[in-house]
């Protein structure tokens, strides 16, 4: 018999729902989202996204830890994606002021029948919120965002005109070793690939595929604007946001085995998002036209910091250049980091924190960067 999940959470003081999401046992994907407010509101930093990362693993950690490490330190791809707060955050120096009684909304999915089984028996006892470094978010409500279905299903998605795709947060791929910011649709379904190859159970091959996107997919219209990011643990990316409308030519369209799959993966990446650190807010994707009218304060703020941050990279690059190889890049990308954050008033324990660092290590790189600008 098919078991759902059902409303056994324990009450808290602070927390109470009129509902929990279900679905059933053979759920392979699903995305929730939570709402959540600060009764007294209080202060972010740029990266806060690196805390809601380290949250979510810890809440995997204390009822499956194997698979918390798997999440954590697994060579295949990350089987869930977190999002930032989407809502209003107000730059306050060099921080977001996160306003009191506001709701913010933030998503997670799972990609994996694994994850939704650990999510399944999370929503049984959801905590009452969210800590945030010194910042509790309490729990209002978690809904459904994305709905429960199988891969097997995706494989069924109705076929068509057009494929449109809305990046709404900054987005990017790796490729030759740099970050590169166009959506070409050989990258964007590269991108959904490797997801569907490693959790669907369906593998497809990934060269004739692509060969096939590559020669007949068509952009019909596109709306996109560039942006540089902190995100992650280290170092800066260069993104984009906006909207693409995607087509197919008529050879294209003569392999009917690709052009379902090709549906298949645009539904895929409202769950899977889209490119590189998706774990840490980065290509959040959804179907659809959404084209942002303006770019936010606090948007301009991260930008701020993420161009500081590469251009502190080059600096310790170009110093260390006779060294070479990925261990100066390593070390280069490391110093920025920490010295680009500590400039913008974080703390030296909240970075060696959110690095995963010994704290005398941090101290120790920010003295050192700091004496290599000087020489500088």
């Amino acid at each position: 018999m098919t078991q759902t999940l059902r409303r056994t959470r324990k009450r808290t003081q602070s927390a109470s729902y009129n509902s929990i999401p279900t679905w059933s046992d053979d759920t392979e994907l699903v995305g929730l989202v939570f709402e959540l407010s600060s009764s007294t509101g209080g202060l972010l930093p740029l990266q806060y996204a690196v805390g809601l990362h380290a949250w979510f693993l810890d809440r995997v950690r204390q009822i499956d830890p194997d698979l918390s490490a798997y999440l954590h330190d697994g060579e295949s791809e990350k089987a869930f994606t977190i999002s930032g707060l989407n809502g209003v955050l107000i730059p306050q120096g060099r921080q977001l002021q996160v306003a009191a009684d506001r709701v913010y909304r933030w998503y997670i999915t799972a990609l994996s029948q694994r994850v939704v089984k650990w999510l399944a028996k999370w929503m049984q006892s959801l905590p009452a919120e969210v800590n945030l470094r010194d910042l509790p978010l309490k729990i209002i409500s978690c809904q459904v965002a994305q709905p429960p279905t199988t891969y097997a299903k995706l494989l069924s998605t109705e076929i068509e005109k057009t494929l449109i795709l809305s990046f709404v947060s900054p987005t990017s791929f790796r490729r030759k070793g740099h970050h590169f910011p166009l959506p070409m649709p050989i990258n964007l379904f590269h991108s959904y690939l490797r997801r569907w190859n490693d959790f669907a159970g369906m593998p497809f091959e990934q060269d004739a595929f692509l060969e096939w996107v590559d020669e007949g997919s068509i952009i019909h219209r596109h709306q996109l604007s560039s942006c540089k990011v902190q995100a992650g643990k280290k170092g800066s990316v260069t993104g984009f946001t906006g909207a693409l409308e995607l087509g197919l030519s008529s050879k294209a369209k003569e392999n009917s085995q690709f052009v379902q799959l090709f549906y298949a993966l645009g539904e895929l990446a409202i769950y899977c998002g889209t490119g590189h650190k998706t774990t840490f807010g980065l290509g959040q994707t959804c179907k659809g036209w959404i084209v942002d009218s303006g770019t936010s304060a606090a948007s301009s703020m991260e930008d701020i910091l993420a161009n500081r941050i590469a251009e502190l990279t080059e600096i310790f690059t170009a110093q260390r250049k006779h060294t070479g190889g990925n261990r100066t890049a390593e070390i280069a990308e490391t110093w920025a980091t920490i010295l680009g954050r500590r400039e913008f008033g974080e703390s030296l324990q909240d970075i060696a924190t959110d690095l995963d660092m010994p704290y005398e290590t941090v101290k120790t790189y920010v003295k050192l960067a700091r004496r290599t600008l000087k020489v500088e």
